[in-house]
């Protein structure tokens, strides 16, 4: 498959998702607003994604895909299949010993992350007098077995995409959303008060990691791999894995420390961590779409060039990586950057989300709009490090940013306010994307070529003509929202499609864009 068709397919699935979670967000938003119960919520719900991101993304993402690809192309199947059993089998131990860790520990543990949520008990249902802080503590308990079932998950998931079945392990987090949106769409009948909404949404958080196991499970059989148990041992494969995953672990680890730093921060401020979660999640929409996905097609696509001594092959890889992937992320940094109240306002204000959550929120993902192409760039440029089996790098430049991110998103919360945080993450990204280039150019494994380079100012122009647009288009929205999804939603998507068709136009008129190679991509070799 071509680059392009590979990330159309995890694009796709990964928009279906990022829509079912759009659409349990505008449910969250209507039913807990923007206070206490949310901020609880949220900051449970960060912790598993934490160390699922250090373990799971961080670690089998640089180490094992490219090694089990090693295995598979030099020593056959069998082989790289054992090296799967091998790794499951120290995976499974070594986070089910963090679990039980946090989970015994968690009233002491969740000062990490929310140090400043109100310690004042509450009561009002049959939870009883709980604090926001122990609401963080009881739902956090509850979904910290999700990290154990979504580590076993990327590995399933690592495995089907080296042998290019895609679809699959792009499906699985549907079901997560799914499950939510179950609880949220049971809520009004059911009566339940806003703190047991939130109880019901993180035991459907960790059942759900039980489905999407299953399912990446059944897709490696499907796809004739089968990955059994045995007893964990320090094999040489696990060693090599080892050394590969833990400075990826570590990176990833830098990155999520930092988060964890703000999103502290930001609880001594009241609502201000739902206000970033909102905002986090509406820049996510395209940033799993875009870079998510050609980060994930494009790991396995360049570990084949290289192996096949064919590094020409991977530096074009990348090049069309980063012309396809700016050719659909700069129009959406654009939309985001000026009309942030119009898709806040549309999406979300209604019920306990109000008129200032909407401001609040607005300004957040203003700062995060302006990050958006550095978001992208970092899940690019990083597989032409991993493919090549260095994760010590990544961990370095990492680790620079997370620095950059904490002075600055320090300094601009006390001056600014809770939106500096939002901002520092930008501006820690675009730090991240040049060390990285900066490493890559020098040691000749990345060199823009001339189509980029003449595409990627046009992209821009073309960008900015649809920013241009929108913007006039959203300040005669803004006035006629009503606070009723299914006009607001029309009102959104009326700009939204106008925008596209706007970017569309300017782009094949400035030669940005090529449609026949866009159409040529997206079919087989």
């Amino acid at each position: 498959m071509t680059l392009l068709r590979s990330t159309a397919i995890i694009g796709f699935f990964t928009l279906v998702s990022r829509i079912l979670g759009m659409a349990r967000d505008i449910l969250i938003a209507r039913f807990l607003g923007a206070g206490p119960v949310t901020d609880a919520l949220f900051t449970a719900f960060r912790l598993p994604n934490l160390f699922r991101r250090v373990f799971a993304e961080g670690a089998f993402n640089a180490a094992f895909v490219p090694l089990y690809a090693r295995r598979l192309e030099e020593r056959g199947q069998d082989a790289a299949n054992d090296l799967a059993r091998e790794a499951l089998s120290v995976l499974l131990v070594a986070v089910a010993v963090i679990v039980v860790i946090f989970e015994l520990t968690m009233p002491v543990a969740m000062n990490l992350l929310g140090a400043g949520l109100d310690r004042a008990p509450t009561a009002g249902d049959s939870l009883g007098a709980l604090s926001p802080y122990d609401l963080a503590v009881l739902y956090a308990q509850i979904t910290m077995p999700y990290l154990l079932f979504m580590s076993v998950a990327a590995l399933f998931s690592g495995i089907l995409n080296t042998k290019h079945y895609f679809a699959m392990a792009a499906a699985a987090p549907i079901a997560l959303n799914i499950a939510l949106l179950g609880v949220l769409l049971s809520a009004p009948s059911a009566q339940w008060s806003a703190r047991q909404i939130g109880l019901y949404l993180c035991v459907a958080m960790s059942l759900s990691g039980i489905v999407q196991v299953a399912m990446v499970v059944w897709g490696c059989r499907r796809a004739g791999v089968v990955v059994g148990l045995r007893r964990p041992r320090m094999t040489p494969g696990v060693k090599r894995l080892l050394t590969l995953g833990v400075p990826g672990a570590l990176a990833a680890g830098i990155t999520q420390i930092n988060l964890m730093v703000s999103h502290n921060i930001a609880t001594t401020q009241a609502s201000a961590p739902s206000w970033l979660n909102y905002a986090d999640r509406l820049y996510q929409l395209p940033l799993g779409m875009i870079g998510i996905a050609m980060g994930v097609a494009l790991l396995p696509a360049m570990t084949r060039s290289l192996r096949s001594g064919n590094p020409n092959g991977a530096m074009r890889a990348m090049n069309r990586a980063i012309e396809m992937s700016m050719a659909l992320t700069l129009p959406a940094a654009f939309a985001l950057a000026v009309m942030p109240t119009l898709l806040v306002a549309g999406l979300f204000q209604s019920g306990a989300f109000d008129a200032a959550d909407t401001v609040q929120t607005a300004k957040a993902l203003q700062m995060f709009a302006l990050g958006l192409p550095a978001f992208v760039l970092i899940k690019i440029l990083t597989p032409a490090f991993f493919s090549r089996e260095n994760t010590k790098s990544p961990m370095i430049y990492a680790g620079v940013s997370a620095v950059v991110n904490m002075v600055f998103g320090a300094a601009l919360f006390f001056t600014i306010g809770f939106y500096g945080l939002a901002l520092a993450t930008t501006i820690a990204a675009w730090v991240n994307v040049a060390l990285l280039y900066r490493s890559l150019h020098k040691s000749k494994h990345y060199v823009p070529d001339a189509q980029l380079l003449k595409r990627l100012p046009r992209l821009i122009l073309a960008s900015a003509v649809m920013g241009a647009a929108i913007w006039v288009l959203a300040q005669r929205a803004e006035p006629i929202l009503t606070e009723r999804f299914s006009i607001d939603i029309f009102i959104l998507l009326a700009v939204s499609t106008a925008g596209i068709i706007i970017y569309a136009i300017a782009a094949l008129a400035l030669r940005a864009v090529n449609g026949t190679e866009m159409l040529a991509a997206l079919g087989r070799k």
